[in-house]
């Protein structure tokens, strides 16, 4: 991480982030969800959370793509376990999920590892 540009090092952050956002609206849609039938699986399609998945989805690809074009993908790609991190506490926060004390030492590991691997 050392000499990355400060554009990088947020795409680096920032693309973990909205992914787990994403998910966060995934599972948003998947209460609202219908049946499996044409009209719940037209429903579900047109729902605003998951056209917002998709689109939040979309820009965080396109900031990887960016990304890329200035660190590798072993240097970069570490930084996607954020999301194993963020997704958990957006749930928590957001959806009301409990979280325990092994998804905190786990998560502390993960952060841990991210620093060993990219110090």
């Amino acid at each position: 991480m050392n000499g990355l540009p400060l554009p990088v090092l947020a795409g680096l952050v920032f693309t973990p982030l909205l992914i787990s956002a994403g998910q966060i609206l995934f599972k948003l849609t998947s209460a609202r969800a219908g049946g499996t039938d044409a009209a719940g699986l037209l429903a579900v399609l047109v729902d605003p959370y998951l056209i917002a998945a998709f689109a939040i989805y979309g820009i965080g690809t396109i900031v990887w793509v960016y990304v890329l074009k200035s660190v590798p993908l072993t240097v970069a790609y570490p930084f996607m376990a954020l999301t194993f991190c963020a997704v958990p506490l957006l749930a928590w926060f957001l959806l009301g999920e409990t979280l325990s004390l092994r998804y905190a030492i786990g998560a502390g590991l993960i952060i841990a590892g991210l620093l060993v691997v990219n110090a």
